[in-house]
């Protein structure tokens, strides 16, 4: 009779393993290929700024997570900032030369009549803030994806609205490259993790990854309580 003891724990060796399992082909194929980073975080950035797509793309989650790939060489810093603020201004200027040109009946045509809330979201948003509203936007997802339209069909003059942009969209994508660099590196510098294992990418991408699953999840569970609500409401309060 063979006697089997208890399972052994599992170690954070075997944490490691089990992270670089996913990561690791996937971190040397950015490497061989940096191209390819530099050509995805160029995409996120535009599908992102695009009206409906950017809704539901997660390109802020993907320029977040390849920021961690500057620290070890497999990216350049220069490159992906200039990638990322290349994707972003390409898609909120096509988004608001769409709107410039169609006048307000984009606002309920095609795709954006499918989301009639997001569409008055961010109309209200550009009446409270005005010019800002451009700026602000960069910052506050899905309304990001809707604003540069909504300010195009709006009326909005082209000089105002890149003027706000381009500046908006500079701090975006520093905002959103950098903690990668400044988290792995700091993991690397006073954690004392060598770079040759790639353990702090491993760890920050794997956060991010994390996070927005966890912010996504979130926002679907508000979402499906304020549709039961608004459903349930007439009921609650009928009082016959």
């Amino acid at each position: 009779m063979v006697y089997i003891g208890p399972a052994a724990k599992p170690t954070a060796a075997d944490t490691r393993d089990f992270m670089a399992s996913f990561l690791d082909p996937w971190i040397a194929f950015i490497a061989a290929h940096p191209w390819l980073g530099y050509l995805t975080l160029f995409l996120a950035a535009l599908l992102e700024a695009i009206p409906v797509l950017g809704a539901v793309i997660p390109g802020s989650t993907i320029i977040l997570a390849l920021g961690a790939l500057v620290p070890g060489g497999e990216l350049r810093l220069g490159p992906v900032l200039a990638a990322a603020i290349a994707g972003a201004m390409l898609g909120d200027g096509m988004a608001f030369w769409i709107g410039h040109r169609a006048q307000r009946k984009i606002l309920s045509a095609g795709p954006l009549s499918n989301y009639p809330r997001l569409v008055a979201r961010s109309e209200a948003f550009f009446h409270r803030w005005g010019t800002l509203a451009v700026f602000f936007a960069r910052f506050v997802p899905p309304i990001r994806a809707f604003v540069p339209v909504t300010a195009g069909a709006l009326g909005m003059p082209p000089l105002n609205f890149f003027a706000v942009n381009i500046p908006a969209i500079l701090l975006w994508a520093a905002a959103h490259v950098l903690p990668g660099v400044l988290a792995v590196s700091a993991l690397h510098e006073y954690a004392g993790i060598p770079h040759h294992t790639g353990i702090g990418k491993h760890y920050w991408i794997l956060t991010v990854t994390g996070g927005a699953l966890l912010a996504a999840l979130a926002a679907w569970i508000i979402r499906r309580r304020r549709r039961h609500m608004i459903t349930s409401a007439p009921e609650g309060n009928d009082t016959r």
